[in-house]
C-alpha cells in the first residue's frame, strides 16, 4: 500500500483539516480526538490501513498523561498479584513489537528487589513466593526481551544499591523490563503517522461535535490560533484519555461519569542519593505499595546525574489540566525514601517534580470512590455512543498499539470499509527514525540517537551549519541548542513549555537550572518562530508561572492527607 507523507508541519496539517469542509473536499474518514499516546497511535493505526485520517488535540502533543508516566514499557509485575494474567501478558508482548518497532526510543531496564530481612517488608519469609512470580511473569512473556530474571547474593544486590540498609539485606531478584521517553515515543507515533498520510495538529480544539440530519457524528468544529472552522469525517473517535467525558459531553449533551483519574506523582533527585546502576522497587510500609527508583541520564564513566522516583496512585478531584504534586505526595515519597536509604534525602534534595493523571474506567464497584485506585483494571475499553462516535478508555502506555488496533477495528466495521483496511498494519511497522545501532551510553551520539534515531543526521547537519548549536540549553543537561531550533521547525513546537518539558525533558531533570536558562531559550525560539519582543516576554512569564505554580502546590497540604488515606491498604 502506497501513502503519500505529509511534512511534520502545522500549518499544512490545519490546511488540510480546513479542505474536509471546503467546497468539493472529501472528508476524513478517521478524526481522532486527542493527542496523547492512545491519539496518536489510534491515527497511525488508521492512517497506515489507507484511511483517510485526521487528529486534533486541544494543548501539545502528549500534554496530559502522556508525558507524566514512569516512562516505562513494562507488562506489569504487580498486576500478577491481582491475578490480572491478560493484562500482562498482552503488555509483555507489546512490549517486545515496540522494542523491535522503535529500537531507538525503547530500552532495556534492569530492575532489582531487594529482599529483606524479617525487620523489612519484604521478607525472607516471601522470597519463595517472589521468585514463583518472578518465574510466572518470565513464562507469561518476560522471556521475550531476551534475558530471564535471576535472585542475586546480598554482596551482589549491595553493588547495585550500595545505599540501602545492609544489614538488612539479605539477597535480591533481578528482573528486565523496558523504559522509554514517553512524549518522545508519542511525538514519533505523529511523526509517523503523517508519514502515513494522516494530518495531525497540535494547539486545535474540539469546540463541537458536529451531527447530521439524522443525528449521526459527522465531524467537529475546531478552533485553532483564535479561528473556528469545521472538519468533517465520517467516524469520529473520542482518544482524550481523562478528558474523555467532557469530549463526550459535547457529542451527547449529557454530563458523563465514567472516568476516576488517579494521580501519579514523580519526584526528580540527585543521583548521588541513590547511587543506584539499575532501577530498583522499595516497598512503602504505610500502605503496602512500593516505588521506583529509576537511575537517569547516563554518563560515560557509568554513573547518571539524576534519579527519579515514584508513582503515587492516588484519588485526584482537582483540574485535570494542572495535576500537582503537593506537599503530602511529597512527605510521602520521602518517608518511603527514608526508610529505604542510610542517605537523607530532604526537600531541597528535589530538582524536578511531575505529576500526571491516569485515565483508569470506573467500575460499578467504584463508582462511589470505595476502594483504591491501585485497585482499578488497567484493561482499556472501546465503545460506541448513540452518535456513532467510538470510545476508547483506559489502558497503559505499553499496550497503546493493541488498544488504538482494537479501536480501528470498530471503526472499519462501522465504516464498512473496504477489505484491504480490516487489518491493523502496525504490528511490525517501525516508527519513524528507527535505528539499531547502540553508541556508548553518556556520549553526545548516544544522546542524539537515542532520541532521534536516524533523523540525528538532521541535528547533526544543523550543528555543522552552525557550530553554536552544539551548547547544552540548559547547564549541566544533556539536550542542546540544536535541538531547540529541530523543536520549532520539525516537531510543531509552538511554545517554550513545548520544548523545555516536553519536547526536552530539561524541566523535569532540574526545574531551577531550567528556569535560569528560559530567556536564552526563548530568545532562541523568537529567532524560529517569528515572536516579537512582546511574545517572547509573555512565553518567558507563563514558564515562569509554570513553576511556581509547582512551587506552591509543593506546599499545599488540604485535602492530599484524605487522599492518600483512601487509597491505604488495611
Amino acid at each position: 500500500m502506497s501513502f503519500t507523507p505529509r511534512p511534520f508541519e502545522r500549518t499544512g496539517m490545519l490546511e488540510a483539516l480546513r479542505a474536509t469542509a471546503a467546497p468539493g473536499g472529501e472528508p476524513l474518514d478517521v478524526l481522532v480526538v486527542g493527542g496523547g499516546i492512545t491519539g496518536v497511535g489510534v491515527a497511525l493505526d488508521a492512517a497506515s490501513r489507507g484511511l483517510r485520517t485526521g487528529l486534533v488535540e486541544r494543548d501539545d502533543f502528549a500534554s496530559g498523561t502522556s508525558s507524566k508516566s514512569s516512562k516505562m514499557v513494562h507488562g506489569g509485575l504487580r498486576y500478577l498479584q491481582n491475578g490480572d494474567v491478560r493484562l500482562v501478558y498482552e503488555a509483555l508482548r507489546e512490549r517486545r513489537r515496540l522494542m523491535r518497532n522503535a529500537p531507538h526510543l525503547v530500552s532495556v531496564l534492569p530492575f532489582m528487589i531487594p529482599i529483606l530481612t524479617k525487620d523489612g517488608v519484604v521478607s525472607k519469609k516471601i522470597a519463595k513466593a517472589l521468585g514463583s512470580a518472578m518465574w510466572m511473569y518470565d513464562l507469561t512473556g518476560g522471556w521475550r526481551i531476551g534475558k530471564l530474571h535471576k535472585r542475586v547474593s546480598a554482596e551482589e544486590a549491595a553493588t547495585h544499591f550500595p545505599t540501602t540498609h545492609l544489614d538488612k539485606l539479605s539477597a535480591g531478584y533481578v528482573y528486565y523490563d523496558a523504559g522509554a521517553d514517553d512524549a518522545r515515543l508519542t511525538l514519533t507515533i505523529a511523526r509517523t503517522a503523517a508519514d502515513h498520510g494522516a494530518a495531525v495538529a497540535n494547539r486545535c480544539a474540539v469546540v463541537e461535535i458536529t451531527h447530521d440530519a439524522d443525528g449521526r457524528a459527522d465531524g467537529a468544529l475546531v478552533e485553532a490560533d483564535g479561528e473556528r472552522f469545521a472538519v468533517r469525517a465520517r467516524c469520529v473517535v473520542n482518544a482524550a484519555g481523562v478528558w474523555a467525558d467532557e469530549v463526550r459531553a459535547l457529542d451527547e449533551g449529557a454530563d458523563p461519569d465514567s472516568i476516576r483519574p488517579a494521580k501519579g506523582v514523580h519526584l526528580t533527585i540527585p543521583w548521588e542519593k541513590v547511587r543506584n546502576d539499575i532501577a530498583v522497587i522499595i516497598p512503602v510500609r504505610s500502605d503496602k505499595r512500593s516505588l521506583f527508583l529509576v537511575p537517569w541520564d547516563a554518563q560515560p564513566d557509568g554513573t547518571f546525574r539524576h534519579v527519579y522516583v515514584g508513582t503515587t496512585d492516588t484519588d485526584d478531584d482537582g483540574s485535570l489540566d494542572d495535576p500537582q504534586c503537593t506537599s503530602v505526595d511529597i512527605d510521602y515519597v520521602l518517608t518511603a525514601l527514608d526508610e529505604a536509604l542510610t542517605e537523607t534525602v530532604t526537600r531541597d534534595d528535589i530538582t524536578g517534580v511531575w505529576a500526571g493523571l491516569r485515565p483508569l474506567v470506573k467500575s460499578v464497584s467504584t463508582d462511589d470512590r470505595s476502594g483504591k485506585t491501585a485497585d482499578l483494571s488497567r484493561q482499556h475499553q472501546v465503545a460506541i455512543s448513540d452518535s456513532g462516535v467510538v470510545r476508547v478508555n483506559g489502558g497503559k502506555l505499553t499496550t497503546y498499539r493493541e488498544m488504538a488496533e482494537d479501536t480501528v477495528d470498530v471503526v472499519v466495521e462501522r465504516l464498512r470499509t473496504p477489505r484491504r483496511t480490516r487489518r491493523s498494519r502496525t504490528r511490525h511497522l517501525e516508527l519513524a527514525g528507527a535505528a539499531r545501532r547502540r553508541e556508548p551510553p553518556g556520549t553526545l551520539d548516544a544522546h542524539l540517537v537515542g532520541r532521534f534515531g536516524t533523523k540525528a543526521d538532521e541535528l547533526r547537519a544543523l550543528i555543522a551549519f552552525d557550530p553554536t548549536l552544539a551548547v547544552p540549553l540548559v547547564d549541566g543537561q544533556p539536550y542542546l541548542r540544536a535541538e531547540a531550533v529541530y523543536a520549532a521547525r520539525h516537531e510543531m513546537a509552538t511554545t517554550l513549555d513545548d520544548v523545555l518539558v516536553r519536547r526536552t525533558r530539561a524541566h523535569l531533570f532540574d526545574r531551577a537550572a531550567t528556569l535560569a536558562a528560559a530567556p536564552d531559550a526563548a530568545e532562541l525560539l523568537a529567532h524560529e518562530l517569528g515572536w516579537d519582543p512582546a511574545e517572547t516576554e509573555k512565553q518567558i512569564r507563563a514558564y515562569e508561572a509554570l513553576c511556581l505554580a509547582e512551587e506552591s502546590a509543593a506546599r499545599q497540604t488540604v485535602g492530599a492527607d484524605d487522599a492518600h488515606l483512601a487509597n491505604a491498604a488495611d
